[in-house]
């Protein structure tokens, strides 16, 4: 009853305006709570209220996460750690220059200073759980990139130390924190698409970098890079600065298109909807144009069955991931109910309604249509637009600062973040089980409460 309303109310208020308003894209709204954050992020911090924040693996990935968390007032890089010391270099000419930051290796040296508040951890795959472990022990707050953990096992003893730490843990998936995902949410709880039946995301790329063809330096050698470190429990291989660089290409140290992609979808829907997971996921793909020696498929597509709970009725999805897509470089994650759909991006929300009248209108006014259709016939209607578009205000700062407000509010307030460990591993899980799914061929059912594989 309560999404009726709200559907009718949506309804009746876009019907209000002309139809020029809803062609034209409206901004997305702001909660209080994200505004109250954005007004935390802008005050002045004294030297000592800053956060004290360390970076380990100063990648791509890590080095657009310090430039984004920096880019927040009261937060200051004390120090980075990485494998190749040509990272560790340039880690010291881009945020070193004014004042020299800690350089080293050895993650180690940084979670034994009592200086460190906050670590980002932006390693390969398989060294999450370990060094995220390790942080929280060492009394740190943890920004640690998606997919959570390397194998399916890693995730309980994961959360079991948040738990006894108490420290704050953010999953990476910058997207949950965005003003369109807000958006989508407010939009479905209001019951605007009705009740929702299927779910669809696709992400897909066509250029080198793209898929992971990361370039490697001249200079790479045992002598410049750590690789026993880089192996850990890895399986043993002679020193390659392929398998270093492009780590993602290989499941010894990476989750593959779904462990790296995926994840980001299932963080949006699980967010939107209110959802714990699928309960019954399968996969199928394979290489088909990047043999360069990757055991990562660069086609992907999975299929999971959603079970009825409090907050959606049953529903199916369907993932894609392909990175030779000749159409390039797009993305989105679309929500299909009984009455229309969207399509959200983390900077704008498309609604498109499929039908003319509002099925549930109420009996008084559906009672005194009919009359009017007795008395003089059937007339022509005002109807409402059936498609809306809410864009982001411009000058929006985006997700992913948005994500590291919340992460900066948790360790500053002791607040706990949407995106912890207990969200993060049932984000990772299905993706983690699409690659099982894969390897094995088969169907794979999964207890998304319980948060363990089902018999």
């Amino acid at each position: 009853m309560k999404k009726a309303e709200s559907r009718r109310s949506f309804l009746s208020k876009i019907a209000a305006s002309s139809y020029v308003a809803a062609v034209v894209p409206s901004t997305l709204s702001i909660t209080a709570t994200r505004t109250l954050r954005r007004q935390k992020s802008r005050a002045r911090y004294s030297p000592n209220d800053q956060i004290q924040l360390a970076l380990i693996g100063a990648g791509g990935m890590g080095t657009i996460d310090v430039n984004t968390a920096i880019s927040i007032e009261g937060v200051k890089l004390l120090a980075a750690c990485d494998l190749y010391d040509g990272r560790l270099t340039k880690a010291q000419e881009e945020w070193g220059e004014e004042d020299p930051i800690i350089t080293t290796r050895d993650y180690r040296e940084i979670l034994a200073r009592d200086d460190v508040d906050a670590v980002i951890v932006a390693v390969p795959d398989h060294w999450h759980k370990k060094i995220s472990i390790d942080a929280m022990r060492a009394g740190k707050a943890v920004y640690v990139e998606k997919p959570m953990v390397h194998n399916l096992d890693d995730g309980p003893e994961l959360i079991r130390v948040q738990n006894e730490t108490g420290q704050t843990l953010e999953v990476g998936s910058q997207g949950m924190s965005s003003l369109g995902n807000e958006k989508a949410q407010e939009l479905y709880e209001q019951g605007v698409i009705g009740e929702l039946n299927f779910a669809e995301g696709f992400w897909a790329r066509n250029s080198p970098n793209g898929a992971w063809q990361y370039e490697i330096p001249e200079d790479a050698s045992p002598e410049t890079v750590d690789w026993d470190t880089f192996l850990g429990d890895a399986p043993r291989y002679p020193f390659d600065p392929i398998r270093f660089f492009r780590w993602r290409n290989y499941y010894d140290y990476g989750t593959g298109v779904s462990g790296d992609l995926f994840v980001h979808l299932f963080s949006s829907l699980h967010s939107i909807v209110g959802s714990n997971g699928p309960n019954k996921i399968q996969a199928t793909g394979g290489l088909r144009f990047w043999r360069d020696g990757r055991d990562a498929p660069d086609v992907v597509l999975g299929m999971f069955d959603y079970p009825q709970t409090e907050n959606h009725p049953p529903f199916n999805l369907s993932l894609r991931c392909n990175f030779v897509d000749g159409t390039s470089g797009s993305t989105f994650l679309r929500l299909v109910g009984s009455e229309g759909s969207m399509d959200i991006t983390w900077t704008e929300v498309t609604v498109r309604l499929n039908k003319k009248n509002d099925p549930n209108q109420d009996p008084f006014a559906q009672a005194k249509e009919d009359e009017q259709k007795a008395r003089f016939g059937e007339r022509k209607q005002m109807l409402p637009p059936s498609e809306s578009v809410y864009k982001a205000e411009e000058g929006y700062w985006g997700a992913h600062v948005d994500h590291f407000n919340n992460f900066f509010a948790g360790v500053r307030d002791g607040t706990s973040v949407i995106e912890d460990s207990v969200f993060g591993f049932r984000a990772a899980a299905p993706a983690l089980i699409c690659n099982d799914c894969l390897a094995q061929e088969t169907i794979v059912r999964w207890d998304p409460d319980n948060m363990r594989l089902a018999s």
